[in-house]
């Protein structure tokens, strides 16, 4: 590698507040739709019990994650772990797998949007809507990292306030005995059927959680991220764990939960059960349920951009992905870049159906593949690091060490296994995904031969 100091680095001005909206923004959509298709598999108890194993799953993850992110807070994120850990091989298949999650997820968001905004206004194309989301948020990356992450907190802030305004509106109905109605897989009792819909459920379960480590991505831009990112990603992650449940449980006792378990639009449709159609509570879920979209698909554009980046920087990608905008400091080109991808998947969506459902339902799925190998490789390359760099600088070092990483890294395999099993064909397809970009990597060995000199790649001595 060789050092080049003219090309202008990313600008530090995110604090504690900042990065946690970043996180639990990242999330939040997760909170008010697709989580619901895991009662259509496994019922309610079996949901709930899927949801409290991916939880702890995702909270073991994230304190042991934060080790990694304080002692190499890079843009790359994952990136960066796994090529300290494992050389240029596994930095390619870390990077690459956040690239397809973080990538593939903004289409269907936008979509989401679009769709959503159909339904109030059946006038508007949901495909340009869903494409003049992408030019907005992604021209409010490129005009600087404080404006966005204002924003981003912005609209994290208000849409956490629709969810708790949700549970305080349903709570007086609130009836066990209908949450727990069928509720192992339709039945009242377990039975194996239940046992396989528990597994079934699980992509449903880690989209309340999906995308949280995308805070890790902007380390490059946090004050003092030692001190901040600890607090942003703990705090975050217990936000997301406690509305997650709630919304869960409340939604599912105000009545016939079956009526929620295959829409896209659960929170409205529970509230109504509770206080009818006409209610200014109702309305103002459904226009406010929008922040929680538009503070994921945001936060995403931001997560891709910072991994597109660091790919770019080191080699992986053209260089020309990696350049800063003078003016604002962010990388206007990687933001640009995903973009493409995202909206040529939107035009795609009506031409390419796989297992007969349209290109957006299945990438949703596609993010969480990428997402799951994402957290293998970390896992692994914390367990790495520890042999490897003992005296590596840890400012936070992972609580219940090995074993909080150790459940972390099992359950990942487990989540991973269930994935191929339930979805054979959309796995085959990342697989192919995967050795095609395997593919680039090794055509492209001279870029990283000639790219700038990274010292957080490289093991300290």
């Amino acid at each position: 590698m060789q050092t080049n100091s003219a090309q202008p680095g990313l600008k530090r001005m995110l604090g504690s507040f900042h990065l946690w909206g970043i996180a639990v923004g990242l999330v939040i959509s997760g909170e008010y739709f697709g989580w619901s298709y895991g009662w259509a598999q496994a019922g309610t108890l079996g949901f709930l019990i899927t949801s409290l194993a991916i939880a702890a799953m995702y909270c073991a993850f994230i304190f042991s994650f934060t080790e990694l992110t304080t002692s190499i807070p890079h843009a790359g994120g994952p990136f960066a772990y796994a090529y300290r850990a494992f050389g240029p091989t596994g930095g390619f298949i870390a990077g690459f797998a956040t690239l397809i999650e973080f990538v593939f997820a903004p289409p269907a968001i936008s979509m989401a949007i679009g769709a959503y905004l159909n339904v109030q206004f059946p006038s508007l194309d949901p495909k340009w809507v869903a494409v003049s989301a992408y030019l907005i948020f992604m021209g409010l990356n490129i005009l600087g990292v404080g404006i966005a992450a204002t924003f981003e907190l912005l609209v994290t802030l208000l849409a956490i306030f629709e969810l708790l305004v949700f549970m305080g509106v349903v709570a007086p109905g609130f009836e066990w005995a209908n949450f727990a109605r069928g509720g192992w897989a339709g039945m009242d009792s377990f039975s194996p059927v239940a046992l396989s819909g528990i597994f079934a459920a699980i992509p449903f379960a880690i989209w309340f959680f999906l995308a949280i480590e995308g805070a890790a991505m902007a380390a490059e831009e946090a004050k003092d991220p030692k001190r901040t990112i600890p607090r942003a990603f703990i705090g975050g992650i217990l936000t997301l764990s406690l509305l997650a449940m709630g919304v869960m449980l409340f939604a599912g006792g105000v009545g016939d939960w079956t009526q929620l378990s295959n829409i896209n639009d659960p929170l409205p449709q529970a509230m109504k059960m509770i206080v009818g159609s006409n209610s200014g509570w109702l309305h103002m879920l459904v226009w406010l349920g929008l922040f929680g979209l538009v503070a994921s698909f945001h936060g995403i554009i931001m997560g891709y951009s910072r991994q597109i980046f660091a790919l770019g920087r080191a080699g992986y990608l053209p260089a020309s992905l990696a350049r800063v905008h003078p003016r604002f400091r962010t990388p206007h080109r990687a933001i640009l870049a995903g973009g493409v991808v995202g909206i040529a998947a939107i035009f795609s969506d009506s031409f390419v159906t796989i297992g007969g459902l349209p290109l957006t339902a299945n990438i949703v799925t596609m993010s969480v593949f990428g997402a799951i190998v994402m957290y293998i490789t970390s896992m692994a390359a914390l367990f790495k690091l520890r042999r490897s760099e003992p005296a590596l600088s840890r400012p936070f070092r992972a609580p219940w060490y090995p074993f909080a990483p150790a459940f972390a890294l099992v359950m990942a395999v487990i989540c991973l296994v269930a994935m191929v099993y339930y979805n054979t064909l959309l796995a085959l397809i990342f697989a192919a995904m995967m050795l095609l970009g395997y593919g680039w990597f090794r055509a492209t060995r001279s870029a990283r031969e000639s790219a700038v000199f990274d010292p957080q790649l490289t093991a300290s001595k």
